[in-house]
């Protein structure tokens, strides 16, 4: 297992019909995925692995269009589209009913697969997850509606803008981390995918998942940060409310890159959920 933050990579490569799936699987006991969301990769969890791979065989991997994974030309990656990836991941694996983690957009994913794609699920855990809409934040919101010049912008002032986007997505991300979450995005090549990540991010794709929020069985936790300045603790709230028997958590001191800040009691109160 990697140990030291700075070396995580995902060396494992799937072929989906997306496109390549970057992909990494830590541990040995009952299996648990998980999902980031935007606009993070898999780095996000290095932390917590470790830790939950004590007692959990844990699945990783970049959604697409994201860290190492790459969609095929013309393919928007859209939630639907990763919950559809999620789905056959889940089968290449070979996993009966894990536990779905999903992070931010990954909340919406985690879902989506549970659903719409009908992936079975033993738990979930949805972290400041963008389930009810509206989710989108002003910026995402301003990308949309000015892609064109977001597209054209020289990168090196595109990387200024989403580096200090970046500082406010955590209270305590060091320099080096902040380095390794805007490596996907370097240059003009990362600069093109992030925008068509953020053209392909819609509302609509979990639209039909709020619909349904009241046919979810599986036990669930929705887990906050309590600092959240990208979507507020009362967000998580009004989600578990609308989960039949959700239990609603929250780990102090973290913004929203909960296990950015605080990975250890991220994945400490997962364990304990999981039983």
């Amino acid at each position: 297992m990697l140990t030291k933050s700075e070396t995580w990579r995902l060396t494992d490569r799937v072929e989906v019909s997306g496109g390549e799936v970057a992909t990494g699987v830590f541990g040995d006991g009952p299996p648990v995925v998980l999902v980031h969301g935007t606009p993070a990769w898999s780095y996000l969890w290095r932390d917590a692995v470790p830790v939950l791979a004590q007692r959990h065989t844990v699945h990783v991997w970049d959604l697409l269009g994201f860290g190492d994974s790459r969609a095929h030309p013309g393919v928007a990656p859209s939630i639907a589209r990763q919950a559809r990836t999620l789905a056959e991941l889940v089968e290449h694996w070979g996993l009966d009913a894990p536990s779905l983690v999903g992070h931010d957009i990954g909340g919406g994913i985690v879902l989506r697969a549970h659903l719409v794609e009908q992936v079975p699920a033993r738990s979930l855990a949805l972290l400041d997850a963008a389930v009810l809409g509206p989710w989108n934040t002003p910026f995402t919101e301003h990308m949309q509606t000015h892609e064109d010049a977001y597209r054209t912008m020289p990168p090196h002032v595109f990387g200024d803008i989403i580096a200090a986007r970046f500082r406010t997505a955590a209270h305590r991300m060091s320099g080096a981390a902040e380095a390794a979450y805007l490596a996907p995005w370097a240059g003009e090549a990362g600069q093109q995918r992030w925008i068509d990540q953020v053209a392909a991010v819609s509302f609509e794709d979990t639209r039909e998942v709020v619909a349904r929020l009241g046919e979810i069985t599986a036990p669930t936790l929705v887990l906050w940060g309590e600092r959240d300045e990208w979507l507020d603790a009362s967000v998580g709230d009004r989600l578990a409310a609308a989960i039949p028997g959700a239990h609603r958590a929250t780990v102090p001191d973290a913004g929203h890159f909960i296990a950015e800040d605080e990975p250890r009691k991220t994945a400490t109160a997962l364990l304990d959920f999981f039983g």
